[in-house]
C-alpha cells in the first residue's frame, strides 16, 4: 500500500559543490549544499601551508611548504570524493601564479583527478568583489582582499564591480619591508596605489575587509573590547581602531594571543604585518572605516555562476526560509505569517520589513526545544545563525522578535540591549507579539491565516474571523490578541 511521505523525505537530494582554494598562505576545502543563492557549508577545512613564504626572496615555493600542500590536496580530493560532490573546482592564486615551481603543485593536483585553474590578479579581485556583493548586496565602497601573496582592491557600487586592481602586497611579502628603517612600507604602498590611480579613491567610503589575516584582526578587537557577539561578518572597525590595534599587537605576548578564540598561531604570527598594511592602505585610499566580510573569493566564484534572477534574491530571506523549512513544522507557514501581520506595520521601512519577514520565517525554530528554553533557542538562532546581509543591530532585533514570539515575554535578554537601540527593540517586541498571536490562532496551519485578517485601527487592533472560524477565537487566542493590542496602545476588537 502506498503511504504518504514526509515532505522532507520526499524532497529530492540537492547537489553538493566543492571548492579547493590554493592560496599563498592557506589551502582550504569547502563543500556546499543547499539553495544556490546561499548554500550551507557542509565541510570546511584549511591547512596553513605557507606557499608564499620566502617567495619574494627565492622566486620559488619552499620544498617543505610544497610537501604540506601535496598532502593537503590528497586529503581534500579524497574528502570531496567521499562527500559525492558533483562539482569540484580547484583554484590557485598568487603564490602558484608567481612561483617558478608552481607547475609542480599543479601537476600533483592533476594527478589526483583535479583540474586546477590559475586565477589572474584581476580574476582574484573580481572573485573577492563578487563575494562581498553576495553577502552584502547594498555594499558601496572598496573591497580589500589580503592574501598571503597579493592584495586585491575592488570598487563595488549598486551591486556591480566598477574597477579592480591587484598588488604584490600579500601578508607574507611585507615583513621584509617593515624590518627596514624608515617608512619603506608606507612609501612602497603609496607608490603602487598612486601609479594605479587609486590614491584617494576611498574617501568617504568604507573598505570591506576580506581574507583570513584581516578577519583575525577583527577577532582580536572583539576580544580586547569584550564585544558581545562572536560574529565577524559586518563587524566595523574605524581607522583609529586599526591604529590602536597596531600599537597593541606589538605589546601582546603569545599567551595573550593564544587566548583569543578563533585566532590561530599562524595568523597571529603575521597579524602585525597585516595590521600595518591596513593602516597604510586606509591613509592612501583616504578611507576612515572598515567593515569585515565573511565572504570572499570562494563565495564570489559561486555567486558569479548564478543566473541574474537568482543573484537578485535577498540572501537573508533565502537563508531564513531554508532554516525554517528544515527546523519548522510547516514549510509554507513563515511567508503566510509575514503577509498576515504586515497590515499592522504599514509605516515600517523596507529595512525593518525584511527583518520582520526573517523573524516570521524563523518563528517555528524552537518548537522541538524543551518548552522552558524555546525563547532562548530563538535568541541563539538569531544571534549565532550563519546569516549574511544583516548587521549586529538587526540580529538583535531578530532575536528580540523570536524571543517574544516563543514565549520569552517583553524583556530584552542580554546582550540585545548592547547591540540595538531601545526603540528598535520595542518595535521587534511588537513583531514577536503579532507572530505569537498568528501562530496560536492558526495552529501553524495555512487555512486559518488565509481566511482571516488583522487590521490596525485608530484605537483598536481588529481581528476578522468569519463563519466557523469564529470557533478559533478561544481563551488563549483572546489573551494573545489583548496583549498585542495593549503593546500597540490599543484595544483588541473581534470583527465578524
Amino acid at each position: 500500500m502506498a503511504t504518504s511521505l514526509d515532505w522532507r523525505q520526499a524532497e529530492p537530494k540537492r547537489a553538493r559543490t566543492a571548492i579547493i582554494d590554493i592560496g599563498s598562505n592557506s589551502i582550504r576545502l569547502v563543500v556546499y549544499e543547499g539553495h544556490p543563492r546561499l548554500p550551507a557549508i557542509l565541510f570546511n577545512e584549511k591547512v596553513m601551508a605557507g606557499l608564499g613564504r620566502g617567495l619574494a626572496a627565492t622566486g620559488a615555493i619552499d620544498a617543505g611548504a610544497l610537501a604540506i600542500a601535496q598532502v593537503a590536496l590528497r586529503r581534500f580530493a579524497a574528502v570531496a570524493r567521499e562527500m559525492q560532490a558533483t562539482s569540484v573546482r580547484t583554484v590557485a592564486t598568487a603564490a602558484v601564479r608567481d612561483a617558478s615551481n608552481g607547475n609542480v603543485l599543479l601537476a600533483a593536483a592533476r594527478a589526483l583527478g583535479l583540474d586546477p585553474e590559475i586565477l589572474t590578479g584581476e580574476q582574484e579581485a573580481k572573485g573577492a568583489g563578487e563575494g562581498v556583493l553576495s553577502a552584502i548586496p547594498q555594499a558601496d565602497g572598496i573591497v580589500g582582499d589580503l592574501g598571503g601573496g597579493s592584495l586585491e582592491l575592488v570598487r563595488i557600487r549598486r551591486g556591480a564591480i566598477q574597477d579592480r586592481v591587484s598588488f604584490p602586497l600579500g601578508v607574507l611579502r611585507i615583513a621584509g619591508m617593515r624590518a627596514k628603517r624608515g617608512q619603506v612600507l608606507e612609501r612602497h604602498v603609496a607608490r603602487l596605489v598612486r601609479d594605479a590611480g587609486w590614491a584617494g579613491k576611498g574617501r568617504g567610503l568604507p573598505v570591506y575587509l576580506v581574507g583570513g589575516s584581516w578577519r583575525a584582526l577583527a577577532r582580536l578587537d572583539m576580544n580586547l573590547t569584550g564585544y558581545p557577539l562572536p560574529v565577524i561578518h559586518q563587524y566595523p572597525m574605524s581607522a583609529p581602531t586599526i591604529a590602536r590595534l597596531s600599537r597593541a599587537i606589538a605589546h601582546l605576548g603569545k599567551p595573550r594571543m593564544r587566548s583569543v578564540e578563533g585566532l590561530s598561531s599562524a595568523r597571529a604570527a603575521t597579524l602585525g604585518d597585516a595590521t600595518a598594511l591596513l593602516g597604510v592602505l586606509l591613509r592612501q585610499l583616504g578611507s576612515t572605516t572598515t567593515i569585515v566580510s565573511a565572504f570572499g573569493l570562494r563565495e564570489g566564484l559561486l555567486y558569479a555562476g548564478l543566473d541574474a534572477a537568482t543573484r537578485t534574491l535577498d540572501p537573508l530571506i533565502v537563508a531564513a526560509r531554508e532554516e525554517g523549512r528544515l527546523l519548522g513544522r510547516f514549510p509554507e507557514h513563515g511567508d503566510l505569517l509575514d503577509r498576515w501581520i504586515a497590515p499592522l506595520f504599514a509605516t515600517e521601512t523596507p529595512a525593518q520589513a525584511r527583518i520582520r519577514h526573517a523573524a516570521c520565517l524563523l518563528a517555528d525554530v524552537g518548537w522541538r526545544a524543551n518548552p522552558e528554553f524555546r525563547a532562548e533557542r530563538g535568541v541563539e538562532v538569531a544571534l549565532h545563525g550563519n546569516w549574511v546581509a544583516i548587521d549586529a543591530s538587526e540580529r538583535a532585533c531578530l532575536a528580540q522578535a523570536l524571543f517574544t514570539s516563543l514565549g520569552g515575554g517583553t524583556v530584552s535578554p542580554d546582550p540585545l540591549g548592547r547591540l540595538a537601540s531601545a526603540a528598535d527593540l520595542a518595535i521587534a517586541r511588537i513583531w514577536g507579539l503579532a507572530i505569537r498571536l498568528g501562530q496560536r490562532l492558526s495552529g501553524g496551519l495555512a487555512g486559518p491565516l488565509q481566511r482571516s485578517a488583522i487590521e490596525l485601527g485608530t484605537a483598536t487592533v481588529r481581528l476578522k474571523l468569519e463563519g466557523e472560524d469564529r470557533a478559533l477565537y478561544g481563551e488563549a487566542v483572546e489573551k494573545r490578541h489583548a496583549v498585542l493590542a495593549g503593546g500597540m496602545g490599543r484595544k483588541a476588537s473581534l470583527k465578524a
